[in-house]
Order: C-alpha cells, then sequence, then structure tokens
C-alpha cells in the first residue's frame, strides 16, 4: 500500500466534508483520523518510528500547517486504542477521545465516554472530571457493576472522597464553614453525588415534638425518586450521627415523602469514616462518605 498517498486522500477527503456536509463533521472527523491512525500503524510497522516525521513534513509542505508529528501520534494513538475499546460515539467530538487515549485502562474510558454522553460534557468539563480521579474514586463495587453492565443504585455513584472547593480559602473550617463550602458550589456537590440530584433546602426545618431540628442539606433525586438527607460532620463518623440521621430519615418518610416516592437515604459526609461503626449500622439506606478539601 502506498501508505502515504492513502493518508493524504483521507485528510483531504475530510476537509472537502467539513467544507459541504456541516451535519456529519463530527463523524467524519471521526472516521477519517481513525483510518489515518490504522495507515500510521500499519506504516510504522514497515518503515519504523522514523516514517511520523517523513510523513508530517511532506502534508505539511503539500496541504499546511496543522500535521506535526504530535498530531500524527495522536491519530495514531486514536487507532491503536479504540480498535481494542470499540466504542466510538459520534455524540462526542475528536478533542474529547484526545482526553482519554493516553488511558490504558479501556474500563474508565468507557466509564469517561458514558457520563460525557449522559451530560453532555465539554471538553473542559471532561478533563475537569479526569483530573479529579472520579473514576477512582468509585467505590469498587460500583466499578464492578459498571463493567458488567449491571443496574447501578443512587448511592454507587457518590465518589470518595467526595471533593468540596475551598474558593475563598478559609483555614478554619467548621461545620457551618463546610456547609457554606457545598453550598457556594452545589453544582459541583450535586455531581459529586452522581445523577439525578436536585436542591431542596439546607438547614431544612423539621419538629421533633416541641422542638425544632434542622436538617444539614435536603435534597431530591429525580431518577430515583426519593428524598435524600446529608449530615455534614468535620470529625470521625460517630454513632450518635448515624443515629441522628436515621431520625431525620424517618421523619421526611413519614411527613413529607409522597406515597408513590421510594423510602428516603441518607448521606453522612464526614473528615474519616469508621468502619467499626458503620459495620454495625443495620440501615443500608446510610451510606458514608469522606470529603477532600481542595
Amino acid at each position: 500500500m502506498d501508505f502515504y498517498n492513502e493518508i493524504k486522500k483521507e485528510l483531504i477527503n475530510n476537509e472537502i466534508n467539513r467544507t459541504i456536509k456541516n451535519y456529519s463533521i463530527n463523524r467524519s472527523d471521526l472516521n477519517t483520523y481513525y483510518n489515518v491512525g490504522k495507515m500510521l500503524s500499519e506504516a510504522g510497522k514497515h518503515y519504523g518510528e522514523g516514517i511520523i516525521k517523513e510523513y508530517s513534513k511532506k502534508l505539511t509542505n503539500e496541504l499546511g500547517k496543522g500535521y506535526t508529528q504530535s498530531r500524527l501520534r495522536y491519530f495514531r494513538r486514536f487507532y491503536d486504542v479504540f480498535s481494542k475499546c470499540p466504542t466510538l460515539s459520534d455524540k462526542l467530538s475528536y478533542s474529547h477521545y484526545c482526553e482519554l487515549i493516553w488511558n490504558d485502562d479501556f474500563n474508565k474510558i468507557n466509564y469517561y465516554i458514558n457520563i460525557s454522553i449522559i451530560h453532555n460534557l465539554s471538553v473542559r468539563q471532561l478533563r475537569e472530571k479526569i483530573k479529579s480521579k472520579e473514576y477512582e474514586r468509585l467505590p469498587n463495587s460500583t466499578k464492578e457493576k459498571l463493567i458488567n453492565r449491571k443496574e447501578s443504585n443512587i448511592v454507587d455513584l457518590i465518589k470518595n472522597p467526595i471533593i468540596i472547593r475551598n474558593n475563598n480559602h478559609y483555614e478554619i473550617i467548621s461545620e457551618k464553614i463546610l456547609q457554606k463550602l457545598v453550598l457556594e458550589d452545589i453544582d459541583l456537590f450535586m455531581n459529586e453525588l452522581g445523577i439525578g440530584f436536585s436542591y431542596v433546602g439546607n438547614e431544612y426545618k423539621i419538629k421533633l415534638g416541641d422542638r425544632y431540628n434542622y436538617i444539614d442539606l435536603l435534597l431530591f433525586n429525580i431518577e430515583y425518586n426519593c428524598y435524600v438527607v446529608i449530615e455534614l460532620k468535620i470529625t470521625e463518623l460517630k454513632k450518635e450521627h448515624i443515629g441522628q440521621i436515621q431520625v431525620y430519615m424517618n421523619y421526611i418518610d413519614s411527613n413529607i415523602k409522597k406515597i408513590t416516592q421510594d423510602k428516603t437515604i441518607g448521606i453522612i459526609i464526614c473528615r474519616k469514616n469508621n468502619k467499626y461503626i458503620i459495620e454495625y449500622c443495620s440501615d443500608d439506606r446510610i451510606r458514608i462518605r469522606e470529603y477532600k478539601i481542595i
């Protein structure tokens, strides 16, 4: 095969498609760069690694800027990855895939592809999720479900630790400050919890007997049709935290939840988990997550 001329033809045809078929630009890019990557891979087997430098120089002379050695290596890597991990979707751009192709874990790649499609993530948003090691912060049980394509539940996608940004650089973190940080970037917080969360209120007032109590955060999950009680703790998990959130959850179920809605779940977000306490918690609606302030 005349690798160089075939590569050149692919790239020229793609530029033509980009000009006259705007509706299919993304699909054309993906197909072209995949095919070019395949030919570069085959050419490398025949002529060695130096062929990238040679083709880059010739393409630049004949087609203009934009065909650096680095870009050609990206094309080749794009093919190498997705010839083994065939999950290409034209709902994502080539730029999205470039954020993923240097990972060697196909399960991780598939996770980021799926959430990018579901949440319509921009390239910048995808980059931020990768940078925050979102996949690595998923529970191992969740990763197993994703790998085996089992149905997830509301708590599966809650990260651990949960990232909370300290944009105002508070030096001393009290529970009030922690709550303030969460509210200042509530979208980030709900994304850390997973999908389908909506805000109901903070310091949500409930009456127990003749006394008022205040739930740190009350959310509702649209996808799983249930209320979610959030309690924020700046200490290690304590047994009284379990009792407190159980009371709040039961109150919501008895007084606010509609008959068509599922039972309330509770999430305690604390500085440090205590596996011995949670081991003896019989309420599987409660989940514990640590937080990390950045």
